[in-house]
This record gives C-alpha cells, structure tokens and sequence, in this order.
C-alpha cells in the first residue's frame, strides 16, 4: 500500500486515510490508485464489516493535483476518479469523515461515500466553475440526489458552498461532530456488529430499491460518461491552461 494512503482495521471497521496533509491530501495518480488498493483489500477482507474515509491533517481532501489534471485526457480523469469511485461502488457501509475542506474531486470523494460526518471546520467546496472546468466523476448526479435540484444548481452553476452546518441543514452531512473520526466509528459499530451478509445484503437492496428497475451504482456511471466529454475539453482550454500556467508559477 502507498504511503499517500494509510488503512487502519480495528473492530472490523477499516480507516482509510488520503495522506498528503503537506498538500492538503490532493489527488495524484498514485493516490487514486491506492484508494481504490485500500477499498478492494476492505471488501474481500471477511473481518471488515463497515469502511471509514477521512483526511491527514487540517483538510480532508483538496481536489485533483493540478499537475495530474492539467496534463489530463478523459483515460488520464477516469485515473484520477478511480479512487472516489471505488469508494462509490464499495458494497461495504462507508462514512466520509469530513475534517476539513473538501473541495472538487475532494468533494466528489465524500459524495461517494453512504453519510458523510462533518468537522467544525469542514467545507463543501465544488469550486469547478471557479477553476474553470466541468464538474466531473459523477458530481453533478451525485450533488442532486443529496440536496436537490435547488442546491446543487446553486452550488455547480452559482458557486455555492456548504459550510459544516449548511452541509447538515440541506441534507448533504448527517451531522457535526468535533471528532469526525470518532463519530464515524460510532456509527460504524452498527454494521461492524451485524452479520456480514446481512449488511452486504441490505446495501444492496437499498441500492436496488433507490430506483427500482435501475441500480444507483449504474446511474452514476451513466453520468460521469456525461460529464466527462465537456469536463476534459474544458481542461484542453487555453483559459484553463493559462490559469494552470499562472497557479504552478505561485
């Protein structure tokens, strides 16, 4: 397992933890693939029964590594998406422990998750627009379902963002709490102390019943097939590569 993220199983609770706090956990190749390393090994360990992810540091995860995504094709962001996506298609229970901001491709990694905790200090950030580029990996599916047409327009198309208690209020975070981790595995202790079986089983059944007839993990599949045509043209852009020009230069 890469040292860019770190796996903890206690109690048949797995803590996978983005681990590149000098750079706010942002999302490399390898980080992604490491994720999705992490994930695997929790679902075909028979002694884990419920999946935690959180961030090193003040943040809990601050979007794609601009150098990954300046140079990115649409192979290069199914890369970068692998690792949120893992977590997205995770049969296992999984709670995003927000400690702090997560922003972009941060942000789609907590939307993967099943609930998210909030921190005091967490922000949900989309912040696409503001980069200049099309939301990816499923966000705009993915930001709907949780909070609604009304506050996912908000968010993607006027730059709105979710403080902890925001977050909460519209749906997109259960609830805060000053440990994020600590809540999770609360929370955790109920599938860690259930049959496995039984927690796979009704995982699945709740995906099947979200859309009866259509499978959630399918949907979002179908939507980051969407987003990521006018998403990687977007990043082709002068306007973008200028901006990454002027961002590396700082």
């Amino acid at each position: 397992m890469s040292d860019s993220v770190l796996v903890d199983v206690e109690d048949r609770i797995a803590v996978i933890t983005v681990n590149d706090p000098d750079r706010r956990n942002a999302v490399t190749f390898e980080m992604s693939a490491a994720l999705r390393e992490a994930v695997t090994a929790a679902e075909t360990d028979p002694e884990v029964h419920a999946v935690i992810v959180t961030g090193a540091g003040k943040a809990f995860c601050a979007g794609a590594d601009l150098s990954a995504l300046g140079s990115a094709t649409a192979d290069g962001l199914r890369k970068i998406y692998d690792g949120f996506l893992a977590v997205a298609d995770c049969t296992l229970p999984t709670i995003a422990a927000v400690n702090g901001a997560a922003v972009g491709a941060g942000l789609n990694l907590a939307l993967a998750a099943d609930v998210r905790i909030a921190g005091p200090a967490a922000l949900f950030d989309p912040r696409f627009q503001k980069l200049g580029i099309h939301p990816g990996g499923g966000a705009t599916w993915m930001l709907q379902r949780l909070v609604g047409p009304q506050a996912a327009r908000a968010a993607l198309l006027f730059g709105m963002r979710f403080d902890a208690e925001a977050a909460v209020r519209h749906g997109l975070a259960l609830e805060i709490a000053d440990d994020p981790v600590a809540a999770a595995k609360a929370l955790a202790a109920g599938p860690a102390g259930a049959p496995r079986d039984v927690v796979l089983a009704t995982k699945a059944s709740m995906r099947a019943t979200a859309n009866p007839g259509v499978v959630d993990s399918d949907q979002h599949r179908l939507a980051v097939d969407i987003e990521i045509g006018p998403q990687a043209a977007s990043i082709e852009s002068p306007e973008f590569q200028q901006r990454l020009a002027a961002a590396r230069k700082k």
